[in-house]
């Protein structure tokens, strides 16, 4: 559908992809579709950390269950396990698995991963299922996995892996070389995404990409030396990179949640997280809190509303793929309508039609996103790149944009509406899952023929499976086994066959009028 894209490409946004709109049309989706050209400082996400470090290195760089570390003792900590990194054979451009639960060693694996010049491929060693762990060691190519003591028996070690706890080594008296770094890998992290076989699809998310981000305005959220920042969510969600990299590259302290996400988030100044998350924590109770912003599904405009009238309320938006986000906007409770703004500095946002061609203001169409926010892509996977991943007509030479899949219009005055996905893909307490994902594991399940998976609500999803003889915990299980707990279906409901439209498709409709009669 989109091989035009691919096919043609322009040094200019003259391009001939424009020739079918007014002149006022194709005036503002230049002037819309344009991020503010702005000047990036670093180059590696973790140098304003080292100055930090340097400058003033009694701070508090992290808080978490009574323990503390300063920026100086951080930065101790990681250049040991930096230089542990590169005994172990570790180089710029390679991956190293930080399977870890949230504390001050994760802290120390991944600064000490990005001094390495390595990429950090975090998962959450208490939650992620050992067979998705083993799933991002081998895609991701490891050679060392990165936990802490209370979660090593929890992690897989593939033959030719070292396993390193790092609270561990952070306690022992084992002294190392200085750390001298070699050169720095262009990669920063790499995240696992739903896949539609089953398996996720790792996306390297580049220096350049995390920078851009977290080191312009309004992406660095006004975090400063004395701001305390909540890290709220779990390390494998591209947000929580938001959290982390974007305190502590801005001499914040980040105050690291333990069970209670109400509790911390009323001792900090930054609050970043999904609306799910967020609906949970009463504004009125935190009182110093001065900023908070949200992504990873649609934000409810009530929710937007009560916390824009105590401090500043950013609405973001964009997939993995795109570096956190790639649009944001200050809510105002007086505004017209809740958006999720326009593109962040040094990127663009183009809605276009099923052929590629720029809509009209106000059309519903494809977003696509360009500019510094588009990552380096899918690991070993060329056939999804070539697909999402297409040379970007509009600002020409060797840049790309990505296929988002998320629908959108722009409104008259330049911002712009978040209208749902194209495909299947769902928001789950905040995650991107595939829902045919959940199905192929559930019709892997021996005598299941067909399934299906609906989303319920932000927090649940539920299937249905056909024969009507199928286990429904034997297939939930199934799941859990090979997904992360997000995926895990809350119901799954036997019948006999699965409904069919005329076209010899699940009824999808259908299986809701179900769900009504059931719930």
């Amino acid at each position: 559908m989109y091989q035009q894209l691919i096919e043609r490409t322009s040094t200019a946004w003259s391009t001939p992809l424009l020739d079918h709109l007014s002149d006022h049309d194709r005036r503002r989706f230049q002037l819309f579709g344009q991020g503010p050209v702005a000047p990036v400082p670093d180059t590696h996400i973790h140098h304003p950390f080292e100055r930090h470090a340097a400058i003033r290195p009694d701070v508090i760089a992290a808080e978490h269950d009574g323990e503390t570390i300063t920026y100086g003792e951080l930065d101790r900590q990681a250049n040991r396990l930096a230089a542990r990194l590169a005994g172990h054979g570790v180089r710029p451009g390679d991956n190293v698995a930080v399977f870890v639960r949230r504390g001050i060693p994760m802290l120390v694996g991944i600064i000490g991963v990005l001094k390495a010049g390595a990429a950090y491929v975090p998962q959450d060693a208490g939650l992620a299922p050992a067979a998705h762990l083993r799933h991002v060691i081998d895609a991701a190519a490891t050679r060392v996995i990165l936990t802490t003591s209370s979660a090593a028996d929890r992690v897989p070690v593939p033959a030719g892996h070292a396993l390193i706890a790092i609270d561990t080594l952070m306690a022992s008296g084992e002294r190392f070389g200085p750390h001298r770094p070699t050169g720095a890998g262009e990669n920063c992290y790499v995240l696992f995404t739903s896949g539609t076989t089953g398996r996720a699809n790792g996306v390297a998310v580049t220096h350049r990409n995390v920078c851009n981000i977290l080191l312009t305005a309004p992406g660095d959220l006004g975090i400063r030396p004395g701001w305390r920042v909540g890290h709220l969510l779990n390390v494998a969600f591209d947000m929580a990179a938001w959290e982390i990299l974007g305190c502590l590259s801005h001499g914040g302290t980040l105050v690291i949640r333990g069970q209670d996400v109400a509790e911390t988030a009323q001792r900090v100044d930054v609050i970043i997280a999904t609306p799910t998350m967020l609906s949970a924590i009463d504004p009125d109770r935190c009182g110093p809190v001065k900023v908070v912003a949200v992504a990873g599904e649609p934000c409810p405009r009530p929710l937007a509303d009560r916390w824009a009238r105590r401090c500043a309320f950013y609405n973001g938006c964009g997939p993995t793929e795109t570096t956190i986000v790639n649009t944001m906007h200050r809510h105002a409770p007086t505004a017209a309508r809740l958006t999720i703004g326009r593109p962040t500095p040094n990127n663009t946002v183009y809605v276009l039609d099923p052929t590629g061609r720029p809509c009209p203001i106000g059309a519903i169409g494809e977003m696509w996103a360009g500019g510094d926010c588009v990552s380096a892509g899918y690991l070993d996977n060329a056939a999804l790149n070539a697909e999402r991943y297409v040379p970007d007509p509009f600002l020409g030479g060797d840049r790309l944009m990505f296929r988002t899949r998320d629908l959108g219009r722009w409104t008259p005055y330049g911002q712009l509406e978040h209208l749902g996905r194209t495909d299947d893909q769902v928001k789950i307490r905040g995650f991107r899952v595939e829902l045919d994902a959940v199905s192929a594991i559930l019709e892997s399940v021996p005598g299941c023929r067909r399934a299906v998976t609906l989303k319920l609500d932000d927090r649940s999803l539920v299937s249905f499976v056909a024969p009507g003889h199928v286990d429904p915990e034997t297939a939930r299980q199934a799941v859990a086994s090979a997904l992360p707990y997000y995926c895990v279906p809350a119901a799954v409901y036997p019948l006999p066959v699965l409904p069919e439209t005329s076209r010899g498709k699940i009824d999808k409709a259908a299986l809701r009028h179900i769900l009504e009669l059931v719930a």
